[in-house]
C-alpha cells in the first residue's frame, strides 16, 4: 500500500471506505478524485447498505487540503479542478444513494469539516475538535459552506469562517455535526460496530428513503458549486495566499 490511498471492503451489508495520506490525511486532488468514485461505485451496490467512511492512523481525522498541491497550483483551471475534487467527494456522499457514517477520530480542518458536516450520522472522540482555517490562508469555506450550513445555520456558520477557531467536540454535538462523542478511539470503536450491525439488519429500501428524505433541500448545491469552486480558485492563486500556506508549513515543520 502506497502513503495516499483510499480502499474500500464490504462486509454484513456494510461497505468500509478508507483514506489516509501522511501529512495529516490531507487531501491532493488525486485521493479527492479516488474518494469521490470509490463512494459513488460503493453506493451503487445492492448488498451494499451503509457506508462506513473513516481515515487512517489515530490523531487527525482530515487535516483538509493538500498545502503541497495547493503552492504549487499556478493557473485558474488547475485550482477550478483541484476545488472541484472537494465538491465531488460531498456531491458523492450527498448522492450516493445509501447512508453515510463518518467515524472522526481527532483534529479536523478545513475541508474535513465538510466531509464531517456531510454525513448522515457522525461518531467522533472528544479530542474531535474541528475548525474551518481557510481565512488563515487567505480563502474561505466556500465549497464546503453548503453541507455546513446545513448542519449548524448560518450564522455558526459564518462566525466559524470568520474566526477560523477551534470548536470542541461538545459544541459539535451540541450543534448536530456530531451524533456520538466518545471518550477514546476504543469507545468509539464499539459503538460503531453496534451501530452497524443494527444498520445491517434494516431493511435497504427503508434506507435509502431516509437518505432521500433527508436530503431533499439539498438539490441546489449542485448550482452552487461552480461559483463557489471559482471564489476558492481564484483566491488561492494571490501571492497573499502563497505566503500564508509556506508560513503556515514552516510553523508545522517547527512543531
Amino acid at each position: 500500500m502506497t502513503d495516499e490511498f483510499v480502499i474500500s471492503e464490504i462486509e454484513n451489508n456494510i461497505s468500509t471506505i478508507t483514506f489516509g495520506t501522511p501529512k495529516s490525511n490531507a487531501l491532493p486532488g488525486k485521493i479527492l478524485e479516488l474518494l469521490a468514485k470509490t463512494i459513488l461505485e460503493e453506493g451503487s451496490k445492492k448488498k451494499v447498505k451503509a457506508i462506513l467512511l473513516k481515515s487512517a492512523g489515530e490523531k487527525s481525522f482530515c487535516g483538509g487540503a493538500s498545502f503541497d498541491e495547493l503552492l504549487e497550483i499556478e493557473d485558474l483551471e488547475t485550482s477550478k479542478k483541484f476545488f472541484g475534487g472537494f465538491a465531488k467527494v460531498l456531491n458523492a456522499m450527498r448522492t450516493c444513494g445509501k447512508i453515510v457514517i463518518v467515524r472522526v477520530q481527532g483534529k479536523t480542518t478545513g475541508g474535513g469539516v465538510g466531509i464531517a458536516c456531510a454525513a448522515d450520522y457522525c461518531f467522533a472522540t472528544k479530542n474531535s475538535a474541528l475548525a474551518l482555517t481557510e481565512l488563515n490562508l487567505g480563502i474561505g469555506p466556500f465549497v464546503i459552506g453548503p453541507f455546513v450550513e446545513r448542519k449548524i445555520g448560518i450564522s455558526a456558520f459564518s462566525a466559524m469562517a470568520i474566526d477560523a477557531d477551534f470548536r470542541s467536540a461538545e459544541w459539535c454535538e451540541n450543534n448536530n455535526i456530531y451524533n456520538s462523542v466518545s471518550e477514546d478511539i476504543k469507545e468509539m470503536d464499539l459503538k460503531i460496530e453496534e451501530f452497524l450491525a443494527k444498520l445491517s439488519g434494516r431493511t435497504s429500501e427503508a434506507l435509502a428513503l431516509i437518505k432521500k428524505v433527508s436530503w431533499e433541500n439539498s438539490a441546489n448545491f449542485e448550482k452552487l458549486m461552480p461559483e463557489r469552486i471559482e471564489m476558492s480558485a481564484r483566491l488561492i492563486l494571490e501571492d497573499s495566499a502563497k505566503e500564508n500556506i509556506a508560513k503556515i508549513k514552516e510553523r508545522l515543520k517547527a512543531k
